[in-house]
């Protein structure tokens, strides 16, 4: 089999993928390259704008007490909640990251890709976080063509058990102020689409209840050119697991698509904005109002493609509720959803989800 390695630094991909590849072609009813079950990601994709949205008026020092700054807010926060129920993605601007923190973040991100693969793997770096491919995959399909460093977000704070960032000290530092920036702007967002379900009803300053520096995530994404592109998916389809997410994608590279309806439309990269999508435990709490809608992430034959996003999270013992009764759900924890979801992935390879859940009726 040809080896796609590419040099020191690159995790064995093609090795698994074509591992798996014979694995199907060894099984009753196999497929082949000619006749491979992802033959479809290689249809034609309409480009899409997702809707775009100002949210300086959330992000700035304005105390929002002037009519005209109360009406722009509620502006404002009406187009959020409208994206989250039709798109269940957004995209925003002035969203207080600097964008010079961003591209920083991106030249610390491939110094960091760069080192050898087995330092990545088992240096200990960023708290042994580093994951590539799909361990449980059992099929090219389920192959996501991919490195990253999934980070939880009180080591990269540094309030909680230190993080080893090796010799990268850059890294440290820039990683901690795109957190800490990624971590208020969810926050904001959260609390503005709990509002516009809630009515009259503020959210409070801490919601999501659970959700702070020790059960957050912050995920350094690299997906490496596919010379067997689109044999393989840099990210497989699937929804997320938290309450929202914070993305920056690549601002040259595209990549990313989600599902509009019964259709994929890929999302034009549009540089100095941000990507939010809503994750399933807020489509939870919002009754089915706001939308955890499926994407995935295409490979690219010739070029990389980097990205960092930021998973609001709640503590695993954080009951999810609703904002209303009767729930569409039964009563969960996130703790409980994570362990049938990691069950679901082993046991079938693929996610389940909130269907798990729904109440009896």
């Amino acid at each position: 089999m040809p080896a796609f390695a590419g040099g020191a630094a690159e995790p064995p991909l093609a090795d698994s993928y074509y591992a798996l590849l014979r694995r199907g072609n060894d099984d009753e009813g196999a497929y082949t390259t000619s006749t491979a079950p992802w033959d479809d990601v290689s249809l034609p994709v309409a480009e899409c704008e997702l809707p775009m949205i100002d949210v300086g008026c959330l992000t700035t020092a304005d105390d929002g007490s002037s009519p005209e700054a109360e009406a722009e807010r509620a502006a404002c926060a009406a187009a959020i909640a409208r994206a989250a129920e039709e798109w269940g993605f957004f995209q925003v601007r002035n969203h207080g990251v600097p964008q010079e923190l961003l591209e920083e973040m991106r030249r610390e991100q491939a110094r960091l890709f760069r080192l050898p693969f087995e330092t990545k793997a088992t240096a200990g770096l960023l708290n042994d976080s580093y994951r590539w491919g799909t361990p449980t995959a059992t099929s090219p399909r389920q192959l996501s063509w991919s490195e990253a460093f999934h980070v939880p977000l009180a080591g990269v704070s540094g309030s909680g058990t230190t993080c080893d960032f090796g010799d990268l000290t850059t890294l440290r530092d820039v990683t901690r102020e795109v957190a800490g920036a990624m971590s208020k702007l969810a926050g904001t967002l959260a609390r503005v689409l709990a509002e516009a379900l809630l009515g009259r009803r503020p959210a409070g300053e801490r919601f999501p209840e659970g959700c702070d520096e020790t059960t957050c995530f912050l995920r350094l994404n690299r997906y490496p050119a596919c010379p067997i592109s689109p044999g393989a998916l840099g990210l497989v389809p699937h929804t997320d697991s938290d309450f929202l997410t914070v993305l920056c994608q690549d601002q040259q590279v595209g990549g990313l698509q989600l599902m509009k309806g019964d259709s994929w439309v890929a999302v034009k990269p549009i540089p100095g904005t941000l990507v939010v999508n809503i994750g399933d435990l807020f489509q939870a709490w919002s009754n089915n109002r706001y939308k955890s809608v499926e994407h995935k992430v295409m490979t690219n034959a010739r070029t990389e493609r980097y990205s960092v996003a930021y998973f609001l999270c709640p503590s695993y013992d954080s009951p999810i509720g609703t904002c209303e009764e009767p729930s569409l759900y039964r009563t969960f924890t996130f703790g409980e959803y994570r362990r049938k979801v990691q069950e679901d992935v082993k046991r079938t390879g693929k996610k389940v989800g909130l269907p798990n859940f729904l109440a009896q009726t």
